[in-house]
Parts: C-alpha cells; structure tokens; sequence
C-alpha cells in the first residue's frame, strides 16, 4: 500500500475519532455556578445574646431573622442578583469567648432554601450568655469566610447588637483588619430600652456602632428604636445587603424613626467607651 493511499484511508478515520471526541464532550457535564459556589454574597449574621438581651428581645430578634429570610423583598433580591444565589450563615455572640455557629453556610436561591434556612433557625433553643464582645464577633465571622466552599462577589458581616464592646480585643482594629480583608461590616445597633448607666448602655449606641464598629464600601447602621419596628429593619437591611445597595433607605416605624446612617468620615466616639464603663463599674 503507497503513502498517498494510507493518506486518503486515515482522513476518514481521524474525523470519526475528533467526532466522537466532540461528542463526549458535548455530553460532559459542564462547571457551573453552583459546582463552583459561586454566589452573589456571603453573608455572616451575627446576633448578640448578651444578658442585656431580655427573653423577649431575643424572641422578636430571631422571629425577625427567620421571617426576613423567607419574605418577598429579600427573595425578589436574591433572585435579581447576578447570579440569584446568596450563602448565609447565622452566629450568636456574647463575651470574647462565646460565639456559636447555630445555623452553618447554607446556600439559599428560592423559596424552599429560604424556608429550610428559616426552620433550621427558627428550632434552635434561646440561650444568653456574659459580657459583650463586638470584637469577638467580629473575628469569629470573618474566620467563617475561609474554606466555607464559597467564592462570593461580596463577603459581609451583619453585627446587631445592644452595647459596645467591653470585652476582648479593641472592636477598632478587629474592624479594620476585615476591611483589610475585604469584608464588609453592617450594623443594626438595638436601642430599644432607655440607656442606663448601671446596665452600661449608651445613648448614642447608633454614633458608636457608626464610628468603631461598621466599615468597608458601602457599609451602614440601621438602628432600632422600638421593638416594633425590628421584623422590618431586618427585612431592609438584608435587601440592601443581597443587592448591593448604597446606604438611602427610607425611615422604619414610627417617629423617632431610625433611618439608616452612613460611615462617617469624622467620628466622634470613643471606640474603648465600653471598656471604660465596664472598669469604672467593676474595676477590672
């Protein structure tokens, strides 16, 4: 047999071998979004469960969570984000030592996710705990973003919480070491009692939480005034985190209404103003 016609008989072949080989990788399943975890946001709720918490507050702060999560305008914006997908996780905080994951990452991109999510929580026992560490918080969370199988387009941390930071690492630089790390921190500071020097609140826990605890682009603090008006602070500031927003929503409830408040670019708290009450109360 000459060349020319090993030539013309291998042709054929060749072609049937890159067919074949094109149809199995036709047939292959392709990488996507979900293989990947890749999602819109991944989104660290971080409640405080500190003693200055009554049972009540803490039942209206979870029945807000849980029906939040599952309500039209935070699904309407996981469903528009780039993607339509969100991983949440839900962490209770107290003293620097006391921080517990009561709901791991979970992937949320539809009604049945959303209310799975919402159930999970919703089973878990109220439990409080001593003291108040924002910073605590703060470093428990931004450790969850590492290896948690998502590669997220934002990476946030929503701190709410009803006093400042009295014990554990300086909340200011536990701060500025997650921006450094490109995650954004949120704050829903609860001012729903009337401030008391024995229970070392602060009456100005929104300019606190503004100043030494929220931080990174676009970041806010949504307060709340009355406990009436916490299921819908928690339904606006979850929109504006699935969707990116800037910080321009309109007021919640009643007058005084909370509106939400940006970063400032001159603060004027003392960010150890808790650590402070605690010594001059308890002198350590």
């Amino acid at each position: 047999m000459g060349v020319n016609e090993r030539t013309t008989r291998r042709g054929p072949l060749r072609l049937l071998t890159l067919l074949a080989f094109a149809a199995l990788l036709a047939a292959a399943p392709r990488a996507t979004a979900a293989d990947v975890g890749q999602v819109d946001l991944e989104l660290v709720l971080a409640v405080d469960i500190s003693y200055s918490m009554d049972v009540e507050e803490q039942q209206v702060q979870r029945d807000g969570y849980v029906a939040a999560i599952t309500s039209k305008p935070v699904l309407d914006a996981i469903r528009d984000g780039l993607l339509g997908r969100v991983a949440v996780a839900y962490v209770e905080w107290a003293g620097a030592d006391e921080q517990r994951t009561v709901v791991p990452w979970r992937l949320i991109d539809g009604p049945a996710s959303a209310r799975a999510f919402a159930d999970e929580l919703a089973a878990q026992p109220l439990r409080r705990a001593y003291r108040t560490s924002i910073s605590g918080a703060l470093t428990h969370a931004v450790r969850m973003f590492e290896g948690n199988g998502y590669d997220g387009l934002r990476r946030v941390v929503d701190v709410s919480g009803d006093g400042p930071n009295n014990q554990g690492a300086p909340v200011e630089n536990v701060r500025d070491e997650a921006i450094e790390r490109g995650v954004v921190i949120n704050g829903l500071p609860l001012m729903l009692k009337r401030p008391s020097y024995a229970m070392m609140d602060l009456v100005d826990l929104d300019v606190y939480y503004r100043d030494c605890v929220v931080g990174g682009p676009g970041a806010f603090v949504l307060p709340v005034r009355a406990i009436e008006q916490f299921a819908e602070a928690v339904r606006t500031k979850l929109v504006m985190e699935i969707a990116g927003l800037p910080p321009e929503a309109p007021a919640i409830g009643p007058s005084p209404a909370p509106r939400v408040q940006r970063v400032a670019d001159d603060p004027t708290s003392s960010c150890t103003v808790g650590e402070q009450l605690w010594r001059d109360r308890f002198g350590n």
